[in-house]
């Protein structure tokens, strides 16, 4: 049942779904390295203002403002966030100012190739002109969720925005938002079939938060849910590969895995993972000792052979968090059940891309060329990963040439896995900005 916000709800915020006579989508992007916040800000105007077309405008006429500004800072500037968006929005026109800062900036200068700036000052500026964009933005304090078994209708007033004008979200999560989980769990319970896209800002020793919303920084948790003709496509792409068989869950509690079981072998999670390092290379067994994930199925689906036609379940790649020697039981970060499926997970730089190549080709081969791109990449990811800078970005960028792309590095990324938003390490979580026209909906 479709769900009506009382009129005083509705946001001031708001754009109209249909669009402007003659408005084009357009895209301009802005990077900048500056260590001072005043040259960084002075940088981003100029090269946004060499963007922008020029049209004949009566005296006095001020320029079209962007439909919506994101803004991405290292957290080298946590002191003067707060005079960030001040300086930015007296030299810039945009109705709707949200973002972050980060461990690190991800950004496209003017030479149109993107980069990853890590552990380094740096500004991001992203404007977007979206015409039959539905934008609702929104600010949570995250201090008093609502209760998730009440009903979803209690959600949607605390947020505000209309779940049937929405078909995506980007969402913004301060570091010392508690219950972070439960908030992805109820957007997911008040706005579901809505891909949700984000992650978790950069910490810093500063008094005020990490969160950028319209004129003002702050804690809690910030988004932006879109609609009309424009969605967000998520690619999330967790950057393991599986080694082993896919095994059942024969004993648990909780977190803690007792008892494995794959055809004939059953035995306790410590005891399965040992005949697995029989089979492995050494270069793969040294990569165990410090590389091991769990991947915990989102689905029960059988699974068969690879030719099979049979659809595999989706895997949520989770850190393992202990182990007890004297059972054999393995704890990971994630709860578990009896008859989930679960495999043993490398990390490395070799399966990250050959899984983010393969996502963004089928990404590539369905939609085209998107108008924009973000990126939430976690701290561990980058030169980290790689052994050098901008792996992610060059890996996008050979599909999908002069996309202008931008983002953060984050404490915690945030994207889906089998329809089911999640809280993330280690990952690379995409949203792809589509124009992807749909019929106007019934008034």
């Amino acid at each position: 049942m479709a769900v009506r916000l009382p009129a005083q709800l509705a946001r001031r915020w708001s754009l109209p779904w249909r669009a402007r006579r003659g408005r084009v989508a357009r895209c301009r992007t802005a990077l900048s390295r500056a260590v001072a916040l005043e040259l960084a800000v002075a940088e981003i105007v100029r090269d946004l203002s060499r963007q922008t077309p020029r049209r004949p405008r009566l005296p006095g006429q001020a320029p079209q403002p962007a439909d919506l500004a994101l803004v991405f800072c290292s957290t080298a500037f946590a002191s003067d966030l707060q005079r960030l968006l001040p300086l930015l929005r007296e030299a810039i026109p945009a109705r709707h100012w949200l973002g972050c800062a980060g461990g690190g900036v991800v950004g496209t200068g003017p030479d149109g190739v993107p980069h990853e700036l890590e552990q380094q000052p740096a500004l991001s500026v992203t404007l977007l002109d979206l015409p039959g964009a539905d934008l609702q933005l929104f600010q949570l304090e995250g201090d008093a969720l609502p209760d998730l078994d009440g009903p979803s209708q209690q959600w949607i007033q605390w947020v505000g925005a209309d779940p049937q004008r929405g078909r995506s979200m980007l969402l913004f999560v301060d570091p010392g938002c508690p219950a972070i989980n439960d908030l992805i769990s109820g957007l997911d319970y008040a706005y579901p079939g809505v891909a949700k896209v984000g992650g978790i800002a950069g910490q810093h020793s500063a008094t005020h938060g990490s969160l950028f919303f319209d004129d003002r920084v702050v804690g809690g948790a910030v988004g932006c849910l879109i609609g009309g003709r424009w969605r967000i496509e998520p690619v999330v792409a967790q950057g393991c590969r599986p080694i082993g068989p896919v095994f059942a869950v024969e004993k648990a509690e909780r977190n803690v895995l007792q008892l494995l079981s794959a055809g004939d072998q059953r035995g306790t999670p410590v005891a399965c993972l040992q005949a697995i390092l029989e089979t492995l290379p050494p270069a793969e067994k040294e990569l165990v000792r410090n590389s091991l994930f769990l991947g915990v199925a989102r689905s029960s689906f059988q699974l068969g052979g690879p030719d099979d036609g049979l659809q595999r379940p989706a895997f949520l790649v989770r850190n393992l968090i202990g182990v007890d020697p004297r059972n054999g039981a393995v704890a990971v970060a994630e709860r578990v059940r009896v008859g989930q499926q679960v495999q043993f997970q490398l990390r490395d730089a070799g399966a990250s891309r050959q899984e983010q190549e393969q996502l963004l080709g089928d990404l590539q081969r369905r939609v085209g060329q998107p108008l924009a791109a973000l990126l939430f990449a976690c701290l561990g990811r980058g030169e980290g990963l790689y052994g050098r800078a901008d792996g992610d970005v060059e890996l996008a960028s050979a599909l999908f040439p002069r996309l202008p792309i931008a983002g953060a590095f984050c404490n915690g990324e945030i994207g889906p896995v089998d329809g089911t938003t999640h809280l993330h390490g280690y990952t690379a979580s995409w949203g792809f900005l589509l124009d992807d026209p749909t019929p106007e909906p019934e008034v």
